[in-house]
Formats: structure tokens, C-alpha cells, sequence
């Protein structure tokens, strides 16, 4: 956004003109300076977001008080010499006289809601944001501060791209900064990216997309190339709101879109959900509801368990998350191009333990059922939960997954985007993760859409949910060649409750209220709560290794020879 006091564009001609008056150049409405500032710099008729200066945001973001200044290691100015119609010195000299700093990112200590952290915010006014080599430090020197302290790292964006002035130095900044962030992953900690308009070129193309969790101001670009380059090159009329905020969360590449005034909540909730601990006695006081007596079961028809495990009232995974979490914050997007609604995930807090959540997400009436494609998901879906399960990994925290799926999205665009290996790699990477995993199966267990979300330290099922290797209509279609087989079927694959346990396919049921937990919702999530309470404290304070050793031994064993396996005839 940029505002202007130029009398020419102010009606009136009154005083006022010289400073008392603004004009947003998206929707040139008049604003009064006081309540623009008032808003932080935020139109109060369009919304469109004006660019803030690096201190300005550290002020807004960090605890009032806390911003503290990093001095950042100068510099060669010029390395290249290099003159076009001005010598590069005079555009750096004008550039830090009109903006107070250095150059374009001014890094700073301070806290957000208590919790330090280190924040390094760019300049858009100092050489359109251009990342060179005293950028390409500050930055580095953001991180390495980060890493020495142990606390988190915030970067604010906004950027043309890489500086030309200074040639193929300015183009080796994203492969330095890079390197910096991984040094963070390596070190478990969290690292944000706030994109604010616009950010463009080699600092998207480096360490604003490598955070774990990226949110953008509304209206916000991002991109490798700028519009007029692309539109130029292809020839083509680009679609509209193209490398918007909203555009990108659309496909899947950022997190979350916040307006200014919501960041300092957001971030806040996220910074206390990722770097919380829970004390060691945690959940040792919840009652444990979980049945592993395949006989004290009540019998049920294995049919009408179907029934029951696809009835469209059955809480569904954000309702759960509804109920349980503290500080759920919703992570979205694959960073591939794709965000799947059937699959939800995210950070939040159950009872003081801070852990990451992903599910299967249904709905309940048929508008929602068909925007989340009836919990089918795909491969953007899986692509997404493989990037929250290397995350759950990186920050140490717990992973919780809700399985209510008939399977994997069936299609031609499934398949020509490889369903089959992400799908192979959500098992792979969820029976290698070095945290605890405790899933529950809520309502459907279909196939191998469900597995990938399964693969756990511990694998609940909900009394009336069922899990199988295919559809009951399916298997009598196949295999009965008759849509008349569909009961015989559902007893065949023993996908019930207490079959599955028997088998060891599943380690608990968890009870419903009387007639399913459709019947009473609230009472169902809250027995359900208690049993992932209990599951999570037998396995959160296990030592990594011996926590993958024994998940792979746990499903190693399922269908052996020798593990005893209990061929009794299934309940009806």
C-alpha cells in the first residue's frame, strides 16, 4: 500500500493537507493519519496493508518493550564495483538516510506472549527489500543467534528478489541463508515466516518458504518471478488474485492468512503450542476406558456395525479437536501446489501437552461432505500429513491421528500425482518417527487410505468404527459377484470391533454411548479423550529408539506364523 500527502490527491485544500490526511492508492479513500497509525497502517475501507518499517515491526509484533537490537557484522559495500546510471555506494548511502537502517533486515531480540524469540524483519523502502550480502548476514546472523539462544526463529518478509548491484553474491545469499535454517531444523527448533506484500524472487526462493509454518498478511504477494515476467513469458492472462495471500493458501503453500491486527495472537498460540512442555506426571490421573476383552464386547451385526461407522452424525475430527485442544492451530498445504480438505492437521495443546494432530475430515451434511470429498484424500492430503508427521519429528512433539476414511481418493489426477508412493511413504515415515504415535480409528478404516495415518505405538478403535482392506460392497462385488452379498462380506472380512482385536490388528476399543456416538456426540469425544489421554501417557516419556524398535515390532508380528493368532469364529 502506498499512501500519499500530496495536496493533489486530498480534496479539500485545507491545512490538513500537509499531514493530517492520507490516500490509499487501492481504493484512494481519504484517511486520517491518526486512525490510520491507530490501525497499524491498515486502510480501514479496502484493508490493503501498508508497508511498516523494520522497527515498526518489531514494535507491533515482539512484547512492548522486549525489541532489543542485534548488532549484525558489517560488510564489503561494494564488492563489485558496480555503477549503472548511479555508483551503488550513493544508492546505499541515500537508501540508509531515508530509512534509519543499514540495509534492507534489521534482526532484533525480544518476546511474543512471554516467549523469546528472535525476530529479523526486512525493509521493503531500503532497495525494494533486495537480498545482498548484508542481508544475506543479518539473516544468517538472525538464525545463528536463534540456534545459540534455543528459542525460536520470526522472519517478517518483503522483498523484489536478490540485488543486482551485487551480482552472483547476491544470487549465493540463498543458498547461505538456507543453510542457516536447516542448521535450525537440525536443532529442533521452530522457525515462522510472516510474508507481508510483496516477497518475491531469491527470498521466497529461500529461507521464507523453508519455516515450518508460514502465515501471510491478506492481500500479500509471493512468488519466484513477478506477474509481468510470467504474463510476459507465457503469453497467457494470468488467473485473478494470482500469487495473492489467498491464491497461494488456496494451493497449498502457506499456512494461514491473518490480518495485521490477529498476527500477535496467532504467532503467540503458535510459539506456546510448539515450544510447551507437559509435566512428567502428565495424564497419569485420567481414567483409562479402554476395553481389550474382545468378549466382554456387546454383539452387534457386523453390518449394522457399518452402518454405524458411516452414520453422518458421528463426531468427525475437527469436532473432536473442537472439544479437546487449547490453541489448535490449523496447518494447511502440502508446499507442492495442493491442500486436501479430506485430511486436517495442526499443532495444539490436550490438557498441557503440546502434540501435532492429523485426520480424516468428513463432515456431516452433504455441502460438506463434498467439499471434503467424503474423507477421501489425495496425495496433496498425504503430502501434507508427511510434512506435519517430519515437523511432529523435528519440535519432539506427540502425534495423534483420527482415521474415518472409506480409502484413498480413487481417480485418474490421483494416480498421474502417485497416491501409490505417498501413501507408501506416510507408512514409512510414520513407523520411523522418534516420537510417541497413538491412532484411533473413529468411524471408517478403509484400506490403505486409512493405514497411512496408522501406522502407531498404539491403534485404538471406536466401538462401532470398523477397519478393512476394502469395502464390504467392494469385496462382494469381486469376490460374490452379487451386490446381494454385501452382509456375508462385511461378517467375512471381520472388520468389527471385537474380530480386530482379536486378531491384534487393533490393542483397545474404545466404548460408545448407547445406539452409537452419534446418539450422544459430546459424550462420545469426551470417552474418547480420555482413552488418548491414557494411550499417550504410556508411550510419551519411552526413549525414542526403543519407541520405533517396538512400533516395527508391533506390526513385524501382525500375521506371522507364530504370533497365536485367534482363528475363533467372528462375533456377530
Amino acid at each position: 500500500m502506498r499512501l500519499t500527502t500530496d495536496p493533489r490527491t486530498v480534496s479539500g485544500g485545507t491545512a490538513e493537507t500537509d499531514g493530517a490526511w492520507l490516500a490509499c492508492s487501492g481504493c484512494r479513500s481519504l484517511v486520517y493519519r491518526r486512525r490510520y497509525l491507530r490501525l497499524l497502517n491498515v486502510c480501514p475501507d479496502c484493508g490493503r496493508h501498508g508497508g511498516l518499517a523494520a522497527a515498526t515491526r518489531a514494535d507491533q509484533l515482539l512484547d512492548a518493550g522486549s525489541p532489543a537490537e542485534i548488532e549484525v557484522p558489517e560488510v564489503p559495500l561494494d564488492p563489485l564495483g558496480f555503477v549503472d546510471q548511479r555508483p551503488y555506494p550513493h544508492r546505499l548511502r541515500d537508501a540508509a538516510r531515508d530509512t534509519g537502517s543499514r540495509d534492507a533486515v534489521r534482526c532484533y531480540r525480544g518476546t511474543l506472549h512471554g516467549q523469546p524469540v528472535v525476530l529479523a524483519a526486512m525493509d521493503f523502502r531500503f532497495l525494494g527489500g533486495s537480498l545482498g550480502t548484508a542481508a544475506g548476514e543479518a539473516v544468517t546472523t538472525a538464525a545463528e543467534t536463534a540456534l545459540d539462544e534455543g528459542v525460536p526463529l520470526l522472519l517478517a518478509t518483503a522483498s523484489g528478489g536478490a540485488r543486482m548491484q551485487e551480482g552472483a553474491l547476491a544470487l549465493m545469499q540463498m543458498a547461505r541463508t538456507s543453510g542457516a535454517m536447516a542448521d535450525l531444523d537440525a536443532a529442533g527448533l521452530l522457525t515462522v515466516t510472516l510474508v507481508t506484500d510483496p516477497t518475491y524472487g531469491g527470498v521466497a526462493a529461500s529461507f521464507a518458504m523453508l519455516s515450518d509454518i508460514v502465515v501471510a498478511e491478506p492481500g500479500a504477494r509471493m512468488g519466484f518471478a513477478g506477474p509481468r515476467v510470467i504474463a510476459q513469458t507465457v503469453r497467457e492472462s494470468l488467473p485473478p488474485g494470482f500469487q495473492t495471500a489467498e491464491f497461494l493458501l488456496r494451493h497449498g503453500l502457506i499456512d494461514e492468512v491473518r490480518p495485521r491486527a490477529e498476527l500477535r495472537g496467532f504467532l503467540g498460540t503458535a510459539l506456546a503450542v510448539a515450544c510447551g512442555r507437559a509435566p512428567a506426571d502428565w495424564g497419569a490421573g485420567t481414567p483409562d476406558p479402554v476395553v481389550r476383552d474382545p468378549d466382554s464386547l456387546p454383539a452387534r451385526p457386523a453390518a449394522a456395525r457399518v452402518d454405524l461407522a458411516r452414520h453422518r452424525d458421528r463426531p468427525t475430527t475437527l469436532d473432536h479437536l473442537g472439544r479437546w485442544l487449547d490453541g489448535f492451530v490449523e496447518l494447511r498445504g502440502d508446499r507442492l501446489g495442493a491442500d486436501c480438505p479430506a485430511i486436517v492437521g495442526g499443532i495444539g495443546i490436550l490438557d498441557g501437552l503440546p502434540l501435532l494432530v492429523l485426520g480424516h475430515q468428513k463432515g456431516h451434511g452433504t455441502r460438506e461432505l463434498v467439499d471434503r470429498n467424503f474423507g477421501m484424500a489425495t496425495p496433496g492430503g498425504y503430502r501434507k500429513a508427511l510434512r506435519l508427521m517430519r515437523l511432529a519429528a523435528k519440535l519432539r512433539l506427540p502425534v495423534l491421528t483420527l482415521v474415518d476414511t472409506p480409502g484413498a481418493h480413487p481417480g485418474v489426477d490421483a494416480e498421474e500425482q502417485g497416491q501409490s508412493y505417498v501413501i507408501a511413504e506416510c507408512l514409512r515415515t510414520l513407523g520411523t518417527l522418534p516420537v510417541p504415535v497413538v491412532s484411533v480409528i473413529t468411524g471408517e478404516g478403509g484400506s490403505g487410505g486409512a493405514l497411512a495415518l496408522a501406522v502407531a505405538d498404539e491403534v485404538l478403535l471406536c466401538e462401532n468404527g470398523i477397519y478393512s482392506v476394502i469395502s464390504p460392497e467392494g469385496c462382494a462385488a469381486i469376490l460374490w459377484k452379487s451386490p446381494n452379498a454385501v452382509d456375508a462380506a462385511a461378517r467375512a472380512l471381520r472388520l468389527n470391533a471385537a474380530d480386530l482385536l482379536r486378531l491384534g490388528v487393533v490393542d483397545g476399543v474404545v466404548p460408545e454411548p448407547d445406539g452409537g456416538a452419534h446418539q450422544d456426540p459430546r459424550r462420545a469425544s469426551a470417552i474418547l479423550r480420555d482413552a488418548v489421554i491414557s494411550a499417550l501417557s504410556r508411550h510419551r516419556t519411552t526413549d525414542p529408539h526403543d519407541l520405533v524398535r517396538a512400533r516395527k515390532r508391533r506390526f513385524r508380528q501382525l500375521g506371522a506364523a507364530d504370533t497365536g493368532t485367534d482363528r475363533r469364529e467372528p462375533a456377530r
